[in-house]
């Protein structure tokens, strides 16, 4: 039976998440879909225009770490861009956020209802939404994920064989295709992906529920506006504040750090 724990949170008892479990192959078919069939500038146009930058949490070699997504911070992705003027290289804000309604609608409706669906008879409570692909020899430096008035949710949408991991504080856990695993982003983790296929999963952020809900959504708006100033092409989701302190290194990292001394 698995076992729960401050950080490692058991999904069964956030009920919202089952209309995300329960409809897991549509949302993997939509991914699918969208990967085989989109043209080559609406690829480029999603991973570069809605996928969430970061600009502190670091990877091994080459191997990369690619997302996008249609939801952040409470808002579809076209009302997000809108709402902070986003300007891209290639896009100003209104095109960028025409293009990205229009890209969500073609690819995306039946995860467009489920959160509406959700958020409709829970206050709110789905904050971010977006696939998070990790590439073969994906190895990601130990890091936090700033944000204490969130959880953060996992559904395994095509997870390979093999040794593909969260290490979080001292465990390692493993996605499972149509499973949700709940984390803690705030303690340290660090995951990777050594085997020879990509993993993609929706990554749900949600508030958590015992808070007041004033009160997170205050932190929100201001942790928000910080991001934003920083890298406007974070979406809010990374920020500076991601880094893990040298504590958490010498408490949790250490054999993994220098593990990644060796390979640099």
């Amino acid at each position: 039976m698995e076992s729960f724990n401050e950080y490692h949170l058991d999904p069964e008892q956030f009920l919202f998440l089952k209309g995300f479990q329960d409809n897991w192959q549509i949302i993997r078919d939509e991914f699918k879909y969208f990967i085989k069939n989109a043209s080559d500038e609406e690829l480029k146009f999603t991973y570069d225009v809605q996928g969430p930058k970061n600009k502190t949490i670091k990877t091994k070699g080459n191997s990369k770490y690619s997302a996008f997504g249609i939801f952040f911070q409470g808002l579809f992705i076209e009302k997000y861009i809108k709402m902070h003027q986003i300007e891209y290289p290639n896009f100003g804000s209104e095109d960028a956020s025409a293009k990205a309604l229009l890209l969500r609608e073609k690819y995306f409706p039946n995860l467009a209802k489920i959160i509406e669906q959700v958020n409709f008879e829970h206050d709110e409570i789905i904050r971010n939404a977006y696939f998070g692909t990790f590439h073969p020899g994906l190895d990601i430096k130990l890091h936090v994920n700033y944000n204490p008035h969130m959880n953060r949710g996992y559904l395994g949408l095509i997870v390979p064989e093999g040794d593909v991991a969260m290490k979080i504080c001292h465990e390692q856990l493993y996605w499972h295709e149509g499973k949700i695993m709940v984390l803690d982003h705030s303690y340290p983790h660090c995951p990777h992906n050594y085997t020879d296929y990509d993993r993609t999963v929706l990554v749900i952020d949600f508030f958590k529920p015992d808070r007041p809900r004033e009160e997170v959504m205050q932190f929100e708006k201001e942790q928000v506006t910080q991001r934003m100033e920083d890298n406007p092409y974070s979406l809010g989701v990374f920020g500076k504040s991601d880094k893990a302190e040298v504590e958490d290194f010498i408490k949790y990292g250490l054999a993994h750090q220098l593990e990644w001394d060796k390979a640099l």
